[in-house]
């Protein structure tokens, strides 16, 4: 894996389409037990190369309930996201992801992370990548989060742009936050 992570730590296969020069960001170990699969870094993460390392970030443990220690855990959680460079600024947001990135490197990636027992899916870009399920809204696929476990969890971002969103669906933090943290808090009791 040591190889592999230093291959996509390396890589430039987006570059002419970047901002600015490649960072990939990632988190991985082969004993890793819970992938989060986001979009792609931020500017700020891009800037401190760590990833989650921002209010999103901060609001995505909450949901789950860990701590820093165990969330930059690598044995624990594997920060996986569908571009692992930031992409640049778009007219409302970040754009999305590079889309070189999943197909060239997470079945390497997943291949070498034998004991993954859940992928929590953040975003349509993770959810229509791994669950196919394009033209089905983002809402929808949420809503419905416990037809996927137990392999996988579709949440919506924990950006603070999605305020309004989830004011609106307040049954996302009445049931599928509380299920979020259950499911992690299950298998990291299995330490």
């Amino acid at each position: 894996m040591k190889e592999l992570i230093a291959e996509i730590r390396n890589c430039t296969a987006c570059r002419m389409h970047l901002p600015h020069l490649p960072n990939p960001v990632i988190q991985v170990s082969p004993e890793s037990k819970i992938a989060i699969i986001g979009q792609a870094p931020g500017r700020k993460v891009h800037e401190s190369g760590i990833p989650w390392d921002d209010q999103s970030g901060r609001e995505l443990r909450r949901w789950m309930g860990v701590d820093d220690e165990q969330f930059y855990n690598p044995a624990l959680f594997a920060l996986v996201p569908m571009g692992f460079c930031y992409p640049g600024k778009g007219k409302s947001g970040d754009l999305p992801p590079r889309p070189e990135c999943a197909p060239l490197w997470h079945a390497k990636l997943f291949a070498c992370m034998p004991h993954i027992e859940l992928r929590i899916l953040i975003g349509q870009y993770a959810q229509h990548y791994y669950l196919g399920k394009t033209g089905v809204s983002l809402t929808d696929t949420v809503k419905h989060a416990n037809d996927y476990l137990p392999m996988f969890l579709p949440v919506v971002h924990p950006s603070p742009r999605n305020k309004i969103w989830l004011k609106k669906n307040p049954w996302f933090e009445d049931e599928i936050v509380p299920m979020l943290r259950h499911r992690v808090k299950h298998i990291l009791q299995k330490q």
